[in-house]
């Protein structure tokens, strides 16, 4: 499937609508890896730096992400309000990037929101601590 050629935007804007469709549709879904950077270049007929620039777009939306000498990935996990992960999306998107073998997804899941709830106190209690110095060297004569 080449690009429609109608339309004025560049190419890498193109390509990347069409993997969004695909991914928002249900056609390619969370956890799927996306064709190669090869087979990309191909299907659209567009250059190598073009499919890295349509990844990216989508990157930074936040539809994929990507392991080097692995491919890009449907994202499947968004972050929950709070900073939290969203378990919803299941164990059929657990992969050799993000879960060690033979463990469950809800214990990856489980494992992953404590550390990041870890990472928010140790990040309060700094806060508290530097607010603590400050008020300590305030009153010190120098």
């Amino acid at each position: 499937m080449k690009l429609p050629t109608d339309d004025s935007r560049p190419p890498y804007l193109l390509a990347a609508d069409v993997l969004r469709q695909e991914i928002t549709s249900g056609r390619i879904k969370p956890g799927d890896r996306l064709p190669s950077a090869r087979e990309l270049e191909e299907r659209f007929g567009i250059a190598n730096m073009t499919v890295r620039s349509a990844l990216r777009v989508l990157r930074e939306e936040g539809l994929i992400y990507s392991v080097q000498g692995r491919g890009s990935y449907v994202r499947n996990a968004p972050e929950k309000a709070g900073g939290e992960i969203d378990t919803a999306a299941g164990p059929e998107s657990a992969n050799a990037a993000t879960a060690e073998p033979g463990a469950e997804w809800s214990e990856v899941m489980d494992l992953l929101n404590t550390t990041l709830q870890q990472v928010k106190s140790l990040s309060d209690r700094v806060a508290e601590v530097e607010s603590e110095l400050t008020r300590i060297r305030r009153q010190e004569p120098r």
